[in-house]
């Protein structure tokens, strides 16, 4: 596995009931399952549109306990859709990270690691959807359609979901190691 560098910028919680939208928080301890207390907490999770080879409401793996965007795709993402930033929490992001400019090519089974011994497995891209684009929305009311012009600025630039591997504390400003599963690897 190639080995890369990244760090974390900020981290996030999600924890209000009433929206994904996250709020910013100094450290979290990861758990299996992922953050406790956020909307996507659980080893499992049901099924939804995301899944449609199960029933919805089927009780399967939650693939998506950790979404992690990056700094660079979320520039992108803003210049594309003519705005001046695009805010990780506006897309219900839990990591923040740097040093990574194509995050979402990130291949399925590559590892996070984090200087605590943490550990989270890559289980694939967070496809974007019109949301987080009604959220942007929200904060540039005089540009017109962002919600369904991010769909397309956010393709292959949404991040990705994770899974945690191994229970442990990751802090702002952590160095992560990232080993990138080679399995047809993207980004050589």
């Amino acid at each position: 596995m190639e080995k890369v560098w990244a760090n974390v910028e900020a981290i996030f919680l999600a924890d209000n009931p009433e929206t994904f939208v996250t709020r910013q928080i100094l450290e979290v301890n990861l758990e299996f399952g992922g953050i406790r207390g956020d909307r996507h907490f659980g080893v499992t999770s049901n099924a939804d549109s995301r899944q449609p080879m199960y029933p919805r409401g089927t009780e399967i793996l939650n693939r998506r306990q950790i979404t992690i965007v990056s700094v660079e795709e979320l520039d992108r993402i803003a210049e594309e859709l003519g705005v001046e930033q695009v805010r990780p929490e506006w897309l219900g992001a839990n990591l923040l990270v740097k040093g990574l400019s194509e995050l979402t090519k990130l291949t399925m089974g590559s590892r996070i690691l984090f200087p605590s011994g943490a550990g989270l497995i890559c289980m694939g891209e967070n496809q974007p959807c019109t949301l987080p684009g009604d959220e942007i929305q929200k904060h540039y009311e005089d540009h017109e359609k962002l919600a369904f012009r991010f769909v397309r600025a956010g393709y292959k630039r949404r991040g990705i979901v994770c899974a945690v591997e191994r229970p442990g504390t990751i802090h702002e400003r952590d160095e992560v190691q990232i080993l990138i599963n080679d399995f047809n690897n993207p980004m050589q």
